[in-house]
């Protein structure tokens, strides 16, 4: 590590021409690496405390002992540079900034507006739908079940425009109740905005009102002997029943609200964020940002919410945290200047809000227990491998290769990787097979390719082996032969003696728990079935094959669409589109009789004829 009096000097050197001007800075060390990224309202004002060693925390100073540049980037304003701080962290990941790894954003109901019938969908991403949002809800599972109660309550389509617009027929949604079947007109378009403005009213909060009405609207056609209307109004107001109790929380002043709860223990941090909108609970959400190590729970906080509301997650109008930060008026000013309403961050000292954030804090500590309990468990079989591989240290990073093929056809390799935190499914790759002279299912040929093409690539663009994307062990789904395939591209390659690899074969009749292992220099064995290694083992290589089989069979649905249509005389691309928006799917063209595909529009009763017969 360099000389801490070094990178303060360095440090210096570079504030004589900082300007005391809004921006962001880059601390980076040696051999380019970006070591940390800050944003600061004056520049120079914020560097220069990074040349008073005895004021800052033991990690800062290791960070200033590496340091041999400083660059800066002025901006016009504060918010320029945290928008700009944010993207730059997410670009370089740099070892001393708290990393927000989720990176996701979530999913939100959206009812769509300026249409005759609009739709309630599932969205995520940019906003550019016309229509009111609703959100976000804390997993995919939780807004489609969302959605499925609104259309319970409220009939309205969820299906897209192309779908709805070629209905000759209600469909099942229709005859199970979670459709007014617009598309053929059993409704009209003013009770469907209706349906529309009630179901907007439901997701601000007023489901009392609503309930009120259609009580009423019930007993009125009750009262006319118009028991079908009656009898859909009394489903409506108990599907809205069971949504309540559901979602009811109690808290009268809650309304807009982001609770954030966190925990600290081990060098590891845990934010938990419950989600509140229109009086709702739409579930929690855990997250564990990285480089937490010597961090205050104020500076994860701080970290988090500057990179967590970026990305499509809007603010609500209350954020609920437990510990005071530093960037709280900065940021109440930028998230309402984003908004086009007043946002506030609070640290409630009693009431309902604290209890709720004591529960967020709970929650927070439990999600933070499993996932240390995992990790050490994670780490203890990753020690468990570097003993039963002879490996002289315990891998950081294990990569599992697999392949998947249908006889021979949409041939796929796969790619898997686990590390201390568990399986990295951001790092997953998967290798669509080039070589078109291969022979059809040759596995070696194939572990041949997609391995080549890995580690060929890999030394091209990262040759740094202690960067963090090299595996410290390989595994392969294959026996003794797939072992001969693997040694021939790391000798050509110049990469045997650097990497441990291992291929994983299921023995002779093929039960799990008598896997063989095939390594180098070393006669093959088994373990014994009861041996946790093993156990993790098998977890790895069926991660990977559910992995390649998943990807294949993505591949082939894809292609099997595209060779249905491709091999029939005069359908080009504009007519499949128009088969596949009127049917719905290429089994549904097949079935059709040739009176139905005369129907669909651009379909001529010659092209019809020609349909038909290719398929019957």
């Amino acid at each position: 590590m360099t000389n801490i009096k070094n990178g303060i000097k360095i440090i210096k050197k570079h504030l004589e021409t900082m300007p005391p001007s809004p921006g962001i800075y880059k601390m980076i060390d040696g051999g380019g690496t970006a070591l940390y990224v800050g944003k600061a309202k004056n520049l120079a004002k914020r560097v220069v405390n990074y040349t008073r060693p005895e004021r800052l925390e033991y990690r800062i100073q290791a960070m200033i002992s590496n340091v041999q540049k400083v660059e800066f980037i002025t901006t016009n304003t504060e918010r320029e540079a945290l928008l700009l701080e944010s993207n730059l962290i997410k670009k370089f990941e740099p070892r001393y900034n708290i990393l927000l790894k989720d990176g996701k954003t979530y999913p939100f109901i959206l009812i769509e507006s300026e249409k005759d019938f609009p739709r309630v969908v599932k969205h995520r991403g940019a906003r550019k739908a016309k229509g009111k949002y609703y959100g976000p809800f804390a997993s995919a599972g939780a807004v489609n079940k969302a959605i499925s109660d609104l259309q319970k309550a409220f009939l309205l389509r969820p299906c897209s425009d192309n779908y709805f617009n070629n209905r000759t027929r209600p469909c099942l949604e229709y005859q199970i109740k979670r459709c007014s079947a617009p598309c053929v007109d059993y409704i009209s378009k003013e009770e469907y905005a209706v349906l529309v403005k009630q179901a907007n009213d439901f997701m601000n909060g007023k489901s009392r009102a609503i309930q009120e009405e259609l009580v009423q609207k019930m007993e009125e056609e009750s009262k006319k002997f118009n028991y079908e209307k009656a009898a859909v109004y009394r489903d409506r107001i108990k599907a809205l029943n069971q949504v309540q109790a559901k979602q009811t929380i109690g808290v009268t002043t809650l309304n807009d609200a982001d609770i954030i709860g966190i925990a600290h223990e081990g060098g590891v941090a845990c934010i938990q964020v419950f989600f509140y909108r229109g009086g709702q609970h739409y579930g929690n959400r855990s997250f564990f940002p990285k480089n937490t190590g010597g961090q205050t729970d104020s500076d994860i906080l701080n970290a988090f919410l500057c990179q967590y509301y970026q990305d499509n997650n809007i603010p609500p109008k209350d954020i609920i945290i437990s510990e005071n930060i530093e960037d709280k008026e900065f940021l109440e000013e930028f998230f309402s200047d984003s908004t086009n309403y007043k946002v506030r961050i609070t640290i409630p000292k009693s009431g309902d809000k604290k209890k709720l954030l004591d529960e967020a804090t709970r929650n927070a500590k439990a999600a933070l227990q499993q996932k240390l309990i995992g990790k050490t468990r994670q780490k203890d079989m990753l020690k468990k491998l570097a003993e039963l591989f002879n490996m002289q240290s315990s891998p950081k990073r294990v990569e599992i290769y697999d392949n998947s093929h249908t006889f021979g056809q949409d041939q796929i390799g796969a790619m898997v990787v686990a590390d201390e935190e568990g399986f990295n499914k951001k790092a997953y790759r998967r290798f669509n097979i080039r070589n078109k002279f291969m022979k059809g299912g040759d596995d070696y040929a194939m572990m041949e390719e997609v391995l080549t093409r890995r580690f060929k690539r890999l030394k091209m663009e990262c040759p740094d082996k202690t960067a963090g994307i090299w595996p410290d062990l390989v595994l392969i789904d294959g026996g003794a032969g797939h072992l001969t395939t693997v040694t021939k591209v790391f000798d050509s390659l110049g990469l045997t003696d650097e990497l441990t690899f291992v291929c994983i074969s299921k023995g002779v009749d093929r039960n799990a728990g008598k896997e063989q292992f095939h390594m180098l220099g070393r006669d093959s064995f088994t373990l014994p079935t009861n041996d946790p290694a093993m156990y993790f083992l098998q977890v790895l290589r069926d991660e990977a094959h559910r992995f390649a089989i998943g990807s294949h069979r993505n591949k082939r649905a894809k292609s099997v669409t595209k060779s249905t249509f491709d091999e029939i005389p005069g359908i080009g691309p504009k007519r499949k589109k128009i088969l596949l928006n009127h049917f719905g799917s290429a089994e549904d063209v097949k079935a059709a009789t040739l009176e139905e595909l005369e129907q669909a529009s651009g379909i001529d009763k010659k092209i019809a004829e020609i349909i038909y017969n290719y398929f019957h």
